[in-house]
């Protein structure tokens, strides 16, 4: 394959952003942080800061379609020099100091396959090669701008890009529709667990919007409690009542029989403060039997919603596994006759109230203890099971959108390098896309 010198591809020389200290943020265009970069490979209309910038900055500072971001510094190796590209954004967006652009000519230059070439292994390694390791990791623009690229025809690029262009928009587009089943979720459970609703309509002597069979759950009244008002022959129970609540330990990480060729899944919070839905698949270790005998929670079983118990307090998630724990979290087994959905919506809508039982010196920590009293205001049964079968479906889609793609990220990920190095053939691979989805 043949190479050439990244700035041969250039439309203008590599820029460094703007400086704009936090306290004069707020207000004016978007601006783009190292933290977009780090959270977001392709990043288009999202949430960022903002500041004001005047007229010759805006002719050097704005972001156009296509350009590529990296990370000049960071305080792990790993960091140094990531790669994100830029789809556009419906309002100008600008970039800080310590983001180098990259604007590449269009008539020689596909940016999407340049952005893929950065994240494939060899071109992660051509980062590397140009990292500096002082107090944090960096690269320096001038040496990003010498480092050897491939150089192929610019069809070739295109197609390339459009092949893992088209994984990685079925990808976001599953992620779209897993954020809007959620929010259906959610909302179902803020009207009748929350605002207690199709209570309040029936009171008013309005039809609530719900099939008769539902309706009829309902009262149309409320009642006193210890907590608040709340719907007429509904109860106030404790977490503890709803779900048996356990916790986990990490077997010695000295003792290798506990972990190589582990079998179990075993899992930390780190494991779910990276998902994008409330539900685990995976764990990044697993212990062996030996280990798992060190956890006196044992093998928890899929359908167990997971909370983390410290720093932070409150990632959520329902096991699709067997899984055993490690000590950062509280485990709840949902108890006959109650909904996991309930409870793990329950958990994130009660997240202030869970903090305020949480104590601890150096960062906060919330016990079995003192989470088990923890008041749930809690429907009858058939009130459970109605959710339960309302909410399941957008479950289980949510789920079969993640194992997707996960599927096609590890497409993505096989046949980048390959793509890129020339060992599989662009019409080959179109043809096998074209079967997978």
């Amino acid at each position: 394959m043949a190479l050439a010198e990244f700035q041969a591809f250039f439309k203008v020389p590599l820029r460094n952003g703007l400086t704009r200290p936090k306290a004069v943020r707020g207000v004016g265009v978007k601006m783009m942080n190292m933290g977009e970069i780090f959270a977001h490979d392709r990043i288009g209309d999202i949430a960022m800061d903002r500041v004001l910038i005047n007229e010759r900055e805006v002719d050097s500072f704005l972001l156009e379609r296509g350009d590529l971001l990296f990370a000049r510094q960071s305080l792990v190796l790993e960091g140094a020099g990531k790669c994100s590209i830029f789809l556009g954004s419906s309002e100008p967006v600008t970039f800080e100091s310590h983001i180098i652009r990259a604007r590449l000519a269009s008539e020689i230059a596909d940016p999407a396959f340049f952005y893929y070439f950065f994240k494939s292994p060899s071109g992660r390694g051509s980062i590397t090669s140009i990292v500096e390791q002082v107090a944090a990791a960096g690269i320096r623009s001038s040496d990003l701008a010498r480092l050897a690229v491939p150089h192929v025809p610019l069809a070739r690029q295109q197609a390339i890009a459009h092949i893992l262009g088209t994984l990685d928009d079925k990808i976001e587009l599953n992620r779209r529709m897993n954020e809007t089943l959620e929010a259906m979720a959610r909302a179902l459970f803020k009207s009748w667990f929350v605002d207690f609703n199709p209570v309040r309509t029936k009171g008013e002597g309005r039809d609530p919007g719900l099939a008769r069979e539902i309706a009829e759950l309902f009262p149309d009244r409320f009642q006193d409690s210890e907590l608040r008002e709340i719907p007429a022959w509904w109860e106030v129970k404790t977490v503890g009542d709803l779900a048996e609540v356990v916790g986990g330990s990490t077997p010695s990480t000295s003792e290798p029989t506990y972990w190589d060729k582990g079998v179990h899944h075993w899992a930390t919070p780190k494991d779910l403060s990276a998902l994008a839905v409330p539900v685990l698949l995976d764990t990044e270790r697993r212990i062996t039997d030996a280990g798992l005998a060190q956890v006196s929670s044992g093998l928890l079983p899929a359908g167990t919603v997971l909370l983390s118990s410290r720093a932070p307090i409150g990632y959520l998630a329902i096991t699709e596994m067997p899984v055993a724990i490690n000590q950062g979290f509280i485990a709840m087994k949902p108890r006959k006759g109650v909904s996991n959905l309930f409870l793990l919506l329950w958990a994130s809508f009660a997240h202030e109230e869970i903090l305020s039982h949480a104590n601890g010196s150096t960062f906060l920590e919330i016990s079995k203890a003192n989470f088990r009293p923890i008041s749930v205001v809690t429907p009858p049964t058939a009130v459970f099971v109605a959710f339960d079968r309302l909410t399941r479906p957008l479950y289980l889609k949510m789920v079969s959108n993640e194992c997707e793609a996960r599927t096609l990220a590890a497409l993505r990920d096989t046949l980048l390098p390959k793509l890129i190095s020339g060992e599989l053939r662009v019409e080959r691979a179109e043809r096998f896309i074209g079967r997978c989805i």
